[in-house]
């Protein structure tokens, strides 16, 4: 059922109709809801909001009450109608940042306030009311109002928008932004989640759009919108948000004294000296001017002209009116399905109603199979929403439990403004991918050059746009925009500038050839291996049993569709007979090792032994830890081996292991030891592979033709890698995040040393750790006694790389088992040691590192269901330069796990790929390049495939190449290049600035089928209008190529009015047998008048008079294909 028809089960509570009757009476100004738990308050509330008579103020005691509270409202009752009101600065007013997601968030609830319209419900908390907002008045004299067919001039517009304060740009990323071209006017306003992308016909709004801001692309059309800009600014008239609210309002409020005390606090506190001289600094400004705060008592006094309705533990006074709820939590299961069958079938028995609430089909299936495994018949209802926390309701005798809850996982609630956030990461992004002049590319042809920008030359009668490469000794190369697949931003180690080639020396064909034959070198023993294991037999592990299922099911997160993927994968290659050999990628945090688990506990459940073999000491303590917890309560048991274990320890492990009575070790490379003898070895798993050395690898193969192997690495493979290796081991890709993780709260800050204590005293008050990393080891002593000043009961230690690695191993196990309270290292925290209990980092002088290794230490916080805070220390921002100053906010707005993996996937790409096939390569990558690497590697191993090992493929990839017909002329040419005279360009006003000109005709380049140029077209008319006539010729070349290249046509040259058809170079080539050349010798015979062949130097060639345009040689290519021979 959903999640309205559950809400009317309990609109049938007999409190409803009271509660409606008491609002009736003039004499009940305080209502108290008695005895109402967990989620039965917004779930009672949700049906007086559909009744839209009233605005509902809901006041909760901090944000994330609030945002549960909304989340629960909004999943009842959707989005229209309830708003969130929230602070709008990024954390405790006193330190003065503000967050323009957030302004997004106040701004849209005022300006429903302002109209009046229909009444809607608010929920907020007392630091957000502390805060004064504009009044009534200066609001609707700040709101532009734009309708569909009204009549406004656009240049008036333009400066209305410029007179409110919003910025002019070339796209529009971020709130208060606005950007014009040609008749589009896009516009960010502070009262809407998504920008608005409003289309002028002369004076009058043609249409109304909102548009994403990752892809710039619409998304629905809107009849009217109001464009506010930022109205949160210090000075006098302005009011609190309960002055907003018309006479009649309710006010739910759940604890009055604590608002009314938090309230009067944040007026305190308002903004430190400290932060506004910083903050001061940072906007290259002499003063701020200071928010301006609503006293405790101000905020209590106006509170009495609403009627208030309490829910809370207890009432303020004596209220006019008391309603009784016999409610009572969910009881807490933490995963025991013994206790959770025993407690829903004493309620059963009771006669109680059972729902179960959960955001995905998936888990209640699950459920209802784990009750059928165990042989329990427990009837429940579905329900397809879920809220925050699961409750009984006696009075009605129902039970609402939550999934999440029974499984002990993590809930997170979703604000609109999440939305608003993204527009930096697209930036960013976007930012990385542009080229801009001077930077350095590589040209698969002519190798490594500078970028010099887009460039216009005449030619004949009509202009083209070119690209300009500068080489050696300032030779100049001008590519067409049709070959721009050439080209790729070079990307090799950073910090290091290339060196340029110099042109017609031939050194870059063969550095070319070598690296070539390197990868076949590497690849070919690679293919061996994996054919001489195809002959092997395993041993076939048997289908899941109902321990598994519920081994699964007790995953404290939901499975992302990958897990889930990477998961079914290897069981399915577990169950086979032949050996498994899978390979899983995935980033920090993406749940590997869950996959690990689940594929040793199904060779446990086969009384098979399993080996989890780790790089380091640390990590094998980890596992260890990992495993054992995850499998407390399953028979099998875990052990492990290290060199930190005392040699009685490893004699017994030794023992029970040989008579099998381990069934799972996890170990460092001590575990493939002489003395280490496996009873029944089924399994084994590598993590981290690439750290391992290549003697350990040796004696892995050794002990593994005939054993699974799952092997883990946190280096994600680039996507060609993955295709072109996937001959030799199978691969499964984790690319999304969890869903279910807390955003890890990154804040930038000068260095401050109140912020410091109050992180670390912070983190201590609930039993956690911090780590704190510093980049230089010399003043790691002056900051331990920096911290033992401000914080003296806090346990101190100090971890780098220069201490022996004993030493270090102590430190760290001392942490990881919660010796200490503080670490305080280099960054060698960002190798893969997994700390559950440390939820804070501290990064000093963060501006010195790179996105990658902030993404990755930040990966290290934030893994178990905890909030997790990441600090960033940096010098003013004013004071950085913009590279640095931009990273840090990126990273400070990438809060969401996952979203900063695009970023970081960037360098791990550069450091993944050199690991993947053994040093020697990285090399290969510094002098070509990344890309080019990739595309060379594409080659290598095709050929390889074709050639060598053609007879191992046959029956793997044979059937592929059958299903696609072929023209026999695309085996003979790799590409087709197109050179023209004709003017084939985006205009100057069509599309503005050149980086984004270029973005786009390097996404056409890579276009070849028809319906992606129509989507690539669609893409184009929304975001700059209807196409010129140059851009509709351009955009025709794909086809003209594509056509080109399955006729075996090696070159097409469009120019004064002819076209010239180049075939394969080669004169004795087969082609000149095929299908392909016969159409064209057909053709030929059909219009002998229009077409010569001619032969020059051995090159053969075709010329076609009279073709005037792109579109009339794809009609001449189409009609010659379609003729038979």
């Amino acid at each position: 059922m959903n999640i309205q028809e559950l809400q009317a089960v309990y609109e049938s509570h007999s409190n409803t109709k009271a509660f409606a009757a008491l609002c009736e009476k003039a004499s009940a100004r305080t209502i108290y809801l008695e005895g109402l738990c967990a989620s039965a308050a917004p779930l009672f509330l949700s049906s007086f909001i559909r009744r839209k008579r009233d605005y509902i103020v809901c006041i909760l005691n901090d944000l994330e009450e609030a945002g549960y509270f909304y989340h629960d409202l909004t999943q009842i009752n959707g989005d229209a109608d309830v708003l969130f009101f929230p602070s709008a600065y990024r954390r405790a007013i006193k330190y003065g940042q503000k967050d323009s997601a957030n302004e997004i968030l106040r701004t849209e609830a005022l300006s429903r306030l302002g109209k009046g319209a229909s009444p809607v419900c608010i929920v907020t908390y007392p630091e957000a009311l502390a805060e004064k907002v504009v009044s009534m008045q200066a609001l609707s004299a700040r709101t532009l109002l734009l309708e569909t067919g009204g009549k406004y001039d656009p240049v008036e517009v333009e400066k209305t928008l410029s007179d409110f304060g919003f910025e002019r740009v070339d796209y529009v990323y971020e709130p208060g932004q606005f950007a014009v071209r040609g008749s589009i006017v896009d516009v960010f306003s502070f009262s809407s989640e998504y920008p608005y992308r409003v289309d002028f016909f002369g004076d009058e709004v043609d249409s109304i759009r909102t548009f994403e801001v990752d892809s710039q692309l619409s998304k629905e059309k809107k009849d009217r919108i109001a464009i506010v800009p930022e109205l949160t600014g210090g000075g006098s008239g302005e009011v609190q948000l309960l002055d907003f609210l018309p006479e009649g309002s309710m006010l739910w409020i759940k604890d009055f004294h604590w608002a009314c005390e938090k309230v009067e606090s944040v007026h305190g506190e308002a903004v430190s000296p400290q932060a506004a001289v910083a903050l001061a600094e940072e906007e290259g400004v002499d003063h701020v001017v200071l928010p301006s705060t609503v006293t405790g008592e101000e905020f209590a006094r106006r509170t009495l002209d609403f009627r208030r309705v309490e829910f809370g533990s207890k009432p303020t006074g004596t209220p006019d009116a008391t309603l009784h709820f016999s409610t009572e939590m969910q009881p807490i299961f933490h995963k025991n399905f013994d206790l959770v069958a025993s407690v829903l079938k004493e309620l059963l028995a009771k006669d109680y109603r059972l729902y179960i609430l959960s955001d995905s089909v998936k888990q209640t299936d699950r459920i209802r199979a784990i009750f059928e495994e165990r042989g329990d018949d427990i009837p429940f209802t579905p329900v397809d929403r879920t809220l925050h926390e699961g409750f009984t309701d006696h009075t009605l005798r129902t039970c609402f439990f939550t999934d999440h809850q029974i499984f002990d996982r993590f809930h997170k609630y979703n604000l609109k403004s999440d939305k608003a956030r993204s527009g930096k990461v697209a930036l960013t992004l976007k930012e990385l991918n542009q080229f801009e002049p001077g930077d350095y590319v590589v040209h698969i042809d002519h190798g490594i050059g500078r970028f010099a920008g887009l460039v216009r030359i005449p030619n004949g009668d009509s202009t083209q746009e070119v690209i300009k490469l500068v080489y050696q000794n300032d030779d100049v190369v001008f590519v067409s925009i049709h070959a721009l697949h050439k080209i790729s931003k070079y990307k090799g180690k950073e910090g290091e500038p290339p060196r340029l080639n110099k042109l017609g020396t031939g050194a870059w064909e063969k550095l070319k050839e070598k690296t070539k034959s390197k990868i076949k070198d590497i690849a070919r023993d690679l293919i061996r291996l994996y054919a001489r294991r195809r002959e092997e037999k395993g041993f076939s592990f048997s289908p899941d049993s109902f321990l598994q299922h519920e081994l699964e099911a007790s995953f404290l997160y939901e499975d992302t569709p990958d897990q889930l993927k990477a998961t079914q994968e290897v069981k399915a290659d577990m169950e086979k007979d032949r050996p498994m050999d899978r390979l899983v990628c995935g980033d920090v945090g993406f749940g590997k090792t869950e996959v690990a688990i689940r594929a040793a506990f199904k060779a446990v459940c086969d009384n098979k032994q399993v080996a989890v073999l780790v790089p380091t000491t640390v990590l094998a303590y980890q596992h260890y830890c990992t495993f054992r917890d995850r499998l407390k309560d399953f028979p099998c048991r875990v052990d492990y081996l290290s060199r930190a274990r005392k040699p009685s320890d490893v004699r017994r492990i030794l023992k029970e292991l040989k008579e099998g009575e381990v069934n799972i070790l996890v170990g460092t490379h001590r575990i493939i030891g002489k003395d280490v003898k496996f009873k029944d070895l089924g399994l084994l798993v590598i993590d981290e592979e690439q750290k391992f050395g290549v003697a350990v690898k040796e004696k892995l193969k050794q002990l593994k033709v005939n054993v699974d192997t799952l092997t883990m690495t946190a280096t994600p493979i680039p996507r060609t890698l993955q295709f072109s290796l996937m001959g030799a081991r199978d691969m499964s890709v984790i690319q999304t995040p969890p869903p279910n993780r807390y955003p890890v709260q990154t804040e930038v800050h000068t260095f401050n040393e109140e912020i410091i204590a109050e992180a670390i005293n912070f983190e201590m008050s609930r039993n956690g750790q911090v780590f704190f990393v510093n980049n230089r080891i010399n003043n790691l002593e002056e900051l331990k006694a920096m911290i033992l000043r401000l914080v003296p009961d806090a346990r101190v230690c100090i971890g780098h790389g220069q201490m022996a690695p004993e030493e270090l191993e102590q430190v760290i196990l001392g942490f990881a088992n919660y010796d200490y309270d503080v670490l305080v290292a280099t960054t060698i925290i960002e190798s893969g040691i997994d700390i559950p209990n440390a939820n804070t980092i501290i990064i000093n002088q963060a501006q010195n590192f790179g996105l990658s290794d902030l993404h990755q230490m930040r990966g290290r916080v934030g893994r178990s269901n905890k909030k997790a805070f990441c600090y960033l220390m940096a010098p003013p921002l004013s004071s950085l330069p913009t590279e640095s100053r931009r990273r840090l906010q990126a990273i400070e707005n990438f809060s969401d796990l996952g979203s900063g993996i695009h970023i970081a996937m960037q360098d791990l790409d550069i450091r993944g790929a050199g690991n993947l096939l053994g040093a020697e390569q990285s090399g290969f990558i510094a002098d070509l390049g990344y890309e080019t690497y990739q595309k060379i590697l594409a080659e290598a191993i095709t050929e390889l495939k074709n050639d060598e090992f053609a007879s191992l493929y046959e029956n793997g990839d044979g059937q592929v190449a059958a299903g696609e017909e072929k023209l026999s002329g695309e085996e003979f040419v790799s590409e087709c290049t197109v050179e023209s005279d004709l003017e084939l360009l985006f205009p100057d006003e069509y599309v503005p600035s050149s980086s984004e000109r270029m973005l786009l005709y390097r996404e056409l380049d890579g276009l070849e089928l028809d319906k992606d140029v129509e989507a690539y077209r669609q893409r184009l008319e929304d975001r700059f209008g209807k196409l010129p006539q140059e851009s509709e010729e351009l955009l025709k070349i794909v086809p003209l190529r594509r056509l080109g290249k399955r006729l075996g046509i090696e070159k097409i040259f469009l120019k004064a009015g002819r076209m010239s058809l180049y075939f394969v170079s080669n004169p004795d080539s087969p082609y000149y047998q095929s299908e392909a050349f016969g159409k064209v010798i057909a053709y030929m015979g059909k219009y002998p008048r229009q077409c010569n062949l001619r032969e020059q130097n051995g090159k053969r060639s075709m010329v076609v008079r009279d073709v005037e345009s792109v579109e009339h040689a794809v009609l001449i290519l189409k009609e010659m294909f379609s003729l038979s021979c």
